[in-house]
């Protein structure tokens, strides 16, 4: 889900038995990896706790429960127990949602451990009987899901907002935060506390690299998502510069919260955990209007499990949102759902883990045709004539790396032409041809070894290397889901080598020298 005021409405609030009804249910993700402490009604910048929160459990599980107040005093030890015990049952997610319009589903909440002996133990959603392919596993009313229409009240004005300088996901964001100052008050608090508990791990590994240290993004070096990492941060502080004029332009949050201006109450870093822990649950929503597009589901991620070779999604239908299941499942089995046709990259950056058979892997190679060719307006024209630009994307699939290379070269070709009478027989033809000379093959195919060569070595490890350590049961999970994904890059890589020396391997004569090429294009 790569992501990006209401003014003065206020949407109707929801009826609940909980002490108060909200004026816009929070999103499902921002309490999940913020386990700050605010006490409600009073604004500060310093009393923040990052301890995990402590969660009740969904269902059956069974587990102790996280304040949203977080308290420094180690209490006794059997009224913690008795006290726990007592907010557990409160405040069960699962009870809660079934007294609020959850009507009766076929899902149970299971608890499994932590990847981290400090964290507790994540729950999951399982199936609760023995279910077949197309069953309706559950179906969330919509009073149960967050989305921008909801928390702004408006869908004009959430669509105006969305398409100015404050993404989806930071407007949600912010809410949340909001929603979790209130505490026991907040009509979401059991939800929250259940995103607290899962800290926006999802159930497959860690926390996204947004929330990763220098040392831990270390492990991502040779890769362009260590990059792509540096950017989105990048953009969530942009967000977060803005998020006093969504205050001030969304009159729900404003009548609601008047003395609380947001950078005020809350410092970048628990803005940045925030965004990190929507961005890993929101849902993508299809057949809906801009304002609903991105949900925040009780239900859905991060009690819910990704995988790429999955098709089950939650879909919006009447009034509600619904999840049926693909395949068939016995009871007590985890419940997988589809994160969309995304490359490891993104499920990294995204969820936090990588998955080995991701048929929807790929890489990319940046091709530009060189601005200081005399014929480079001729060599634009003919590369947008045959659908490319002067600077190109290629996207190198997993197991297509030898129809990615083939798809390179014909663009590669037209970067070598040199002689003004080539270039205009090749303006003059239809289609992508371009005269190819034995010395032309030879530097075209060269330079795309070199390329792909250059780009292995930046890798601190090799192949063999990344074996080893994931061989390795106590590598840190960090540094595991990092290996994976440099790993299968890896493999892409090789496989475009290969690909490309076979190539070179099929010319006619090896001893012919590469052309000179002034003006080859760039490969980056």
């Amino acid at each position: 889900m790569d992501v990006s005021s209401s003014y003065l409405h206020q949407t109707k609030p929801i009826p609940s038995p909980i002490l108060r009804p909200p004026l816009h249910p929070p999103p499902l993700s921002v309490l999940a990896r913020v386990s700050f402490s605010l006490r409600p009604g009073r604004r500060t910048t310093s009393s923040y706790s990052f301890r995990p929160s402590r969660k009740t459990n969904t269902c059956s599980a069974s587990s102790g429960s996280d304040t949203l107040v977080a308290s420094n005093r180690k209490e006794d030890s059997s009224k913690s127990v008795a006290s726990n015990k007592e907010e557990e049952d409160q405040f069960d997610l699962k009870s809660w949602m079934h007294k609020n319009g959850l009507p009766p589903c076929k899902v149970v909440l299971k608890e499994k451990p932590s990847y981290d002996k400090n964290h507790r133990p994540i729950h999951y959603v399982a199936a609760s009987e023995d279910l077949q392919a197309g069953d309706v596993a559950f179906s969330v009313p919509n009073s149960l899901v967050v989305t921008l229409e909801r928390v702004l009240g408006n869908e004009n004005i959430a669509e105006l907002l969305t398409t100015n300088k404050l993404s989806e996901l930071a407007c949600l964001a912010l809410y949340l935060m909001y929603e979790k100052k209130q505490g026991k008050t907040s009509f979401w608090y059991p939800y929250i506390r259940e995103l607290d508990r899962q800290r926006g791990r999802g159930q497959l590994a860690v926390e996204s690299p947004l929330l990763w240290t220098e040392t831990e993004l270390a492990y991502l070096t040779g890769s362009p998502t260590k990059h792509e990492v540096m950017e989105r941060a990048e953009g969530i502080k942009r967000e977060y510069n803005e998020l006093d004029t969504v205050w001030f332009m969304a009159g729900s949050l404003f009548q609601q919260y008047p003395y609380d201006i947001p950078t005020e109450a809350f410092p970048f870093e628990i803005f940045k955990q925030a965004f990190v822990a929507v961005q890993s649950c929101v849902v993508h929503l299809q057949k809906v209007s801009l304002a609903r597009r991105f949900a925040l589901v009780p239900l859905g991620p991060p009690l819910l499990a990704y995988r790429s070779n999955c098709k089950a999604m939650l879909t919006a239908v009447d009034g509600a949102v619904q999840l049926v299941v693909d395949r068939p499942y016995k009871a007590g089995e985890p419940i997988v759902v589809w994160c969309g046709p995304q490359p490891n990259s993104k499920l990294l950056l995204n969820y936090g883990f990588v998955d080995d058979d991701n048929a929807f892997d790929r890489l990319v190679v940046v091709g530009a045709l060189n601005t200081e060719d005399p014929q480079y307006q001729d060599k634009r024209m003919v590369a947008q004539r045959n659908g490319k630009l002067s600077v190109q994307t290629f996207h190198v699939s997993v197991g297509k790396e030898k129809e990615a290379v083939s798809d390179m070269l014909p663009y590669l070709r037209l970067g070598y032409v040199s002689d003004p009478s080539e270039m205009q027989s090749v303006i003059s033809s239809q289609g992508p041809i371009c005269p190819v000379s034995p010395c032309m093959e030879r530097a075209v195919l060269g330079q795309l070894a070199d390329y792909f060569e250059t780009r292995q070595a930046g890798y601190p490890t090799t192949l063999s290397e990344d074996d080893s350590m994931l061989a390795d049961f106590n590598l840190d999970p960090k540094k595991r889901v990092a290996t994976q994904l440099v790993r299968l890059e890896k493999k892409m890589l090789n496989a475009c080598l290969k690909a490309t020396v076979d190539l070179i391997n099929q010319l006619p004569d090896n001893t012919v020298s590469p052309c000179p090429a002034p003006y080859a294009p760039i490969l980056r």
